[in-house]
């Protein structure tokens, strides 16, 4: 056994009794002990199919503990855990799995429609006798010496700026993601997280899952994001942090049961995946709840910063300080360290960082410059040394030679009352090279006016940052993960 790959092994010595999982909509559970053994024996008899180290297992699956089989099978066997998003389309995944090429493929049997006839022969349905059997079938104690350095997982970006780019996670780069939380965090192991982030995702399987799994933590996972029900499962399973992007939080936040619960165990909600209103921070201030947002990305972690939750009012907005093992820059357009207040792109380095991107050595020169990985995106520092997110380095918008950022534009939308949600977006002009177009979707059909908008505007933004354009629709489009999709936004003004 390698110590330092296969730790839940160890962590399944220390505390074999101890529940480590549990399926949030049955109440299912595993322990510890439970959990080691079926990813034991799963990685036996992964070696018996044929699979050697590097090749690359792939697993189409809503979240469910297969994710921790598999992900904890790998790291016993040196193979690539590959988790394939679910919601692609047909043809956006037989590209994925055209890139990886999976030498096996656990699959649902609700997606084998996804997958394409040149896959079927190395497909086996997760909810057949096959996997059942190996599940339950011993396995040896030691399945082979797997280097720190080699490569765990493949996990594909959303795509919403081009074909997704397969980052490459090697053991070093996930251990280090979960040291750092859990240090620079102070989680316990009487933490319990509930894992509604899809699991194919680094938020759902590396920002606090494997983190928890780590200390003796519990894990709730569910599928699919119902807010009157997450309320439940927070209190029934006494969970204590929680991350959820901020679309779900939109969402929470407008329930009677939010509204009437006081969530007496939950020290910490965390938001991450993009930046996350002002009306959400009111929304747990007022019932005197920890909140705080987050910054990571596929490729660095994905956890990077900590804030205080006792800071977070004094610094609304701000994603706080570097983790303990990690550095963070903020760089200008000449290369050098931006002044505090000066916007610029953000920069990371660390063991956390990805190694590179799977197939793509051009993308991966291009990410990664001595021993940096550049973001592309945009973030300003403050005096004190907290960082802040401004967006995307792609999405600023210049407009009559002004950089307008659309991060600052929808928290002034969303604070207006009649707004459930906004999006913010640089439209092709001809004068002006770019306008500012902002979409926003009612809380009710008919309760707010343009002009309305318009005038809300005026209070609080420099004429050339007011939105020359303005749309009222009845929803915005999402990203599999629930990130508003702002590439299809400009597509559907084209």
């Amino acid at each position: 056994m390698s110590w330092e790959t296969d730790w839940i092994a160890n962590r399944a010595r220390i505390t074999p009794e101890r529940i480590a999982v549990v399926n949030g909509e049955t109440n299912e559970n595993w322990t510890y002990e439970q959990l080691n053994i079926r990813a034991q024996n799963l990685a036996s008899s992964l070696v018996e199919r044929g699979i050697e180290p590097g090749d690359r297992v792939a697993l189409l699956s809503p979240n469910h503990v297969c994710y921790f089989d598999l992900l904890f099978a790998c790291t016993k066997i040196g193979a690539i855990f590959v988790p394939l998003n679910w919601r692609l389309a047909s043809h956006e995944l037989a590209f994925v799995l055209n890139d990886c090429q999976p030498k096996i493929l656990i699959f649902d049997e609700k997606l084998e429609g996804l997958i394409s006839s040149s896959f079927q022969s190395v497909a086996v349905r997760r909810n057949g006798s096959e996997y059942s059997q190996w599940l339950l079938k011993r396995g040896k104690d030691e399945v082979c010496k797997v280097n720190f350095d080699a490569p765990l997982a493949i996990i594909y970006t959303g795509g919403t700026t081009g074909k997704p780019k397969g980052a490459v996670l090697t053991h070093r780069s996930v251990f280090y993601n979960v040291i750092n939380t859990i240090t620079s965090w102070n989680l316990k192991g009487e933490d319990t997280t509930l894992t509604y982030l899809p699991m194919f995702h680094t938020g759902g399987l590396n920002a606090l899952s494997l983190p928890l799994l780590h200390m003796g933590g519990k894990v709730v996972i569910v599928d699919q994001f119902d807010p009157i029900e997450a309320v439940r499962i927070l209190n029934e399973h006494r969970c204590t942090i929680a991350l959820f992007v901020p679309t779900m939080y939109h969402m929470l936040i407008q329930t009677e049961e939010f509204k009437n619960n006081t969530f007496p165990t939950m020290h910490t909600f965390l938001s991450g995946g993009a930046p996350c209103s002002y009306k959400v921070y009111e929304a747990f201030a007022k019932k005197g709840l920890q909140f705080k947002e987050g910054y990571g990305l596929t490729e660095a972690g994905p956890n990077n910063f900590f804030i205080d939750p006792n800071e977070v009012n004094k610094k609304r907005g701000s994603v706080g300080k570097p983790m303990l093992y990690n550095q963070v820059r903020i760089i200008n357009e000449t290369g050098n360290d931006a002044q505090p207040g000066e916007v610029g792109e953000i920069i990371i380095n660390g063991y956390h960082v990805f190694d590179h991107y799977w197939n793509r050595p051009d993308a991966t020169s291009e990410a990664v410059r001595s021993g940096w990985l550049y973001t592309g995106d945009l973030g300003k520092r403050d005096e004190d040394g907290y960082f802040y997110i401004v967006g995307r380095k792609k999405e600023m918008i210049i407009t009559g030679g002004e950089n307008v950022y659309p991060l600052e534009i929808e928290h002034i939308l969303a604070e207006y009352e009649q707004v459930a949600e906004v999006a913010v977006v640089g439209l092709p002009d001809e004068k002006w090279g770019e306008v500012v177009a902002a979409f926003i979707v009612p809380k009710q059909e008919g309760s707010i006016t343009v002009q309305e908008i318009e005038n809300h505007c005026r209070k609080y933004l420099g004429g050339y940052k007011i939105p020359r354009k303005i749309r009222l629709v009845s929803e915005l489009p999402k990203t599999p993960v629930g990130k508003i999709d702002k590439k299809e936004l400009v597509k559907s003004c084209s």
